[in-house]
C-alpha cells in the first residue's frame, strides 16, 4: 500500500493544496465521462421516474413538470457545495471529512453515518425491485409474487454487485457502462414510441391524450395549493439523489480536485432534462386522468411505465421492464461504491476501527468496507422482508430524512469552511456561500416537513405506538448513529478521533489541513 501522497496531477510529492491522501485506491482510472456516467446511473433514473411520477401527479396533476424543476433547485445548490469542497479536500469520505473539518469529529461521524445509512436502506429497496422485475420477464410473471424467491434473488443481486465492486473499479465501470446503455437505449425507444403515437393521433387505451400547455409551468397556478407543491417537491427532490457518487470516487478520478465536481454538476443538469422531458411526453400521451393508463390512476402509481408498456410498445413491452431492471441493478452497484469508500475514509482517519481502512492490494478497492456494506444491506433486507414487508416499505420512505440530513450538513459545511474567502470574489460569494446556504436551508426545511408528514399514523403502511412507521424507522435509525458514535468515542482504536487528536491509520497520509 502506498505511503506517499498522490497529487491532483497523479504524481507523488509533498503536501499542497488539493493533494489527495493515498489510501491505496486505483488513482486516475476514471475520466470525466466515467464520472458523469456514475452520477447518472446512481440515481436509477428509469426506475425513479417509473416509481415516482404517478405519486407526484396524484398530488400536483398537470403541474408535475414544474414540480420536477422546483425539486431540482436545492439539489443543484448542494451540487455546487460538493464541487467547491471537493476542490479543496478531495477525499472519498466526502460529507464525513468535510463536516469533520468544518464542525468537528461528531458532525463528521454522523455525516458519514447518514451516507452509509441511506445507502444500506435503499439497497433493500433496489434488491426487492430487481428480484421482482427479473421474474416479471420469465414465464407469465407469477413468480414475481413469491416472497421467498424474490428475496433470494434480491440477495443474489446484492452479492453479485458487491463482488463486482470488490474486484476493481475498472470492472465496475465496464458493468456500469453496459447497464447504463441498456436502460437509456430502452428508455429512448420508449420515448420515441410515445412521440410516434402522439404524432399519429389519439393513443390507445381509455385516454385521448392532451396537448402541451405552457400553464403546466405556471407557478401562480401551482401555488394555488401550497401544501400540494411542498408535498410534490419533496417527492421530486429525492429522485435526484445519487449524483454525488462521482464525488465518492474522486481519488480514483483524473484531476480529482476538478473532474468529480464537474461530473456532479453535469449529471445533475442532464438528470433534470431527462426527468422533465420524459414526464412531459408521458403526460401528453397518458394524461393525468384516473382511468386506464392515466397517471392519476391509483393502480398505476407504483410503476407508471409498467402500466403503459403494452399500450406504447405492444409486443416489445418487455423492453421497459428490462430498462427498469437495468436501472435498479446499476444503482445497486453505484450505491455500494460511495458507502464503502465513505467507511474506508472513516477507518483511515480513525473514526472507525482500522479494519475499515484496509484496501485490497491487488484489486485496489476498499475490500473490508465493501464486504461490510454488502453484508449489512443483505442482513437488513432479509430481516425486514420477513419481519414485515410493510415496515420495509415504510423504512424505505424514511430515506428522505437521511438524504436531507447529510446533504444539508454538506451545504452548511461548505459555507462555514469557506467563510473567510466569501468576500474575495462574486464567484466565491455565490458558489461557496449563498447557493450552498440556500440549498442547506431548503433541505433542512424538507427534513422537518418530511418528519412531520411521517408522524401521521395514516402515512405509509404501518404505525407504531400511534405514530407513522416511516417516522419511527427514520428516527430510530438516525438515533442508532448517535449510539454507535458514542461507542466509538470510548473504543481504544477510535477515541483519539473524537478527542480531536490526529489519528490516521498506518500506511495512509492525512490531507493537509
Amino acid at each position: 500500500m502506498s505511503t506517499g501522497t498522490t497529487t491532483a496531477g497523479g504524481g507523488t510529492g509533498g503536501r499542497s493544496r488539493g493533494a489527495v491522501p493515498s489510501k491505496g485506491l486505483h488513482a486516475g482510472i476514471l475520466d470525466l465521462g466515467d464520472s458523469v456516467m456514475l452520477g447518472l446511473a446512481s440515481t436509477a433514473p428509469v426506475y425513479s421516474l417509473a416509481a415516482t411520477l404517478g405519486l407526484i401527479v396524484a398530488v400536483n396533476g398537470n403541474y408535475t413538470p414544474l414540480i420536477l424543476l422546483l425539486g431540482f433547485i436545492p439539489v443543484l445548490f448542494i451540487a455546487y457545495a460538493f464541487r467547491e469542497l471537493n476542490s479543496a479536500m478531495p477525499d472519498c469520505g466526502t460529507t464525513f471529512i468535510w463536516a469533520r473539518r468544518a464542525f468537528g469529529p461528531w458532525a463528521g461521524w454522523l455525516g458519514g453515518w447518514g451516507v452509509a445509512l441511506a445507502g444500506t436502506v435503499v439497497l433493500a429497496n433496489l434488491a426487492q425491485v430487481a428480484g421482482q422485475y427479473l421474474w416479471l420477464l420469465i414465464g407469465d410473471g407469477s413468480i414475481a409474487g413469491n416472497k421467498i424467491v424474490v428475496t433470494a434473488t434480491g440477495v443474489l443481486f446484492i452479492l453479485f454487485m458487491t463482488l463486482v465492486n470488490y474486484r476493481g473499479i475498472r470492472l465496475g465501470e465496464h458493468v456500469q457502462r453496459v447497464l447504463t446503455y441498456v436502460q437509456y437505449i430502452s428508455l429512448g425507444i420508449f420515448a420515441a414510441a410515445i412521440i410516434f403515437r402522439i404524432a399519429g393521433g389519439a393513443p390507445g387505451g381509455a385516454t385521448t391524450g392532451q396537448a402541451f400547455d405552457i400553464e403546466w409551468f405556471n407557478p401562480a397556478g401551482a401555488f394555488a395549493d401550497p401544501g400540494a407543491v411542498v408535498h410534490g417537491a419533496l417527492l421530486a427532490l429525492f429522485i435526484y439523489w445519487g449524483w454525488d457518487t462521482c464525488l465518492a470516487v474522486n481519488e480514483e478520478t483524473e484531476n480529482p480536485t476538478t473532474t468529480p465536481g464537474r461530473g456532479a454538476v453535469i449529471s445533475a443538469f442532464v438528470l433534470v432534462a431527462i426527468y422533465v422531458s420524459v414526464a412531459l411526453l408521458v403526460m401528453m400521451y397518458a394524461t393525468v386522468g384516473t382511468e386506464g393508463i392515466g397517471l392519476g390512476n391509483s393502480e398505476n402509481q407504483a410503476d407508471v411505465f409498467l402500466a403503459m408498456k403494452d399500450v406504447v410498445l405492444g409486443p416489445w413491452g418487455w423492453l421497459i421492464v428490462v430498462a427498469v431492471l437495468a436501472s435498479v441493478l446499476s444503482s445497486t452497484q453505484t450505491t455500494i461504491l460511495p458507502t464503502a469508500r465513505g467507511t474506508l475514509s472513516m477507518g483511515v482517519h480513525g473514526a472507525l476501527p482500522p479494519k475499515f481502512a484496509e484496501v485490497h492490494e491487488r484489486n485496489q478497492t476498499p475490500g473490508f468496507s465493501t464486504q461490510v456494506m454488502g453484508g449489512a444491506a443483505i442482513a437488513y433486507y432479509v430481516a425486514m422482508s420477513f419481519l414485515s414487508e410493510n415496515l420495509l416499505s415504510d423504512s424505505i420512505s424514511s430515506i428522505s430524512l437521511f438524504i436531507a440530513f447529510y446533504y444539508a450538513l454538506t451545504g452548511f459545511a461548505c459555507v462555514w469552511h469557506f467563510r473567510g474567502t466569501l468576500r474575495e470574489s462574486a464567484r466565491n460569494l455565490w458558489f461557496r456561500g449563498i447557493l450552498p446556504l440556500l440549498g442547506a436551508l431548503i433541505l433542512t426545511a424538507a427534513f422537518f416537513v418530511s418528519a412531520a408528514q411521517m408522524w401521521d399514523p395514516a402515512y405509509g403502511d404501518t404505525q407504531i405506538f400511534g405514530v407513522g412507521g416511516a417516522f419511527v424507522s427514520g428516527v430510530v435509525l438516525l438515533a442508532l448513529g448517535v449510539v454507535l458514535a458514542a461507542v466509538c468515542r470510548f473504543l481504544p482504536s477510535t477515541r483519539d478521533y473524537f478527542a480531536g487528536r490526529q489519528q490516521v491509520s498506518p500506511n495512509h497520509a492525512d490531507p493537509a489541513p
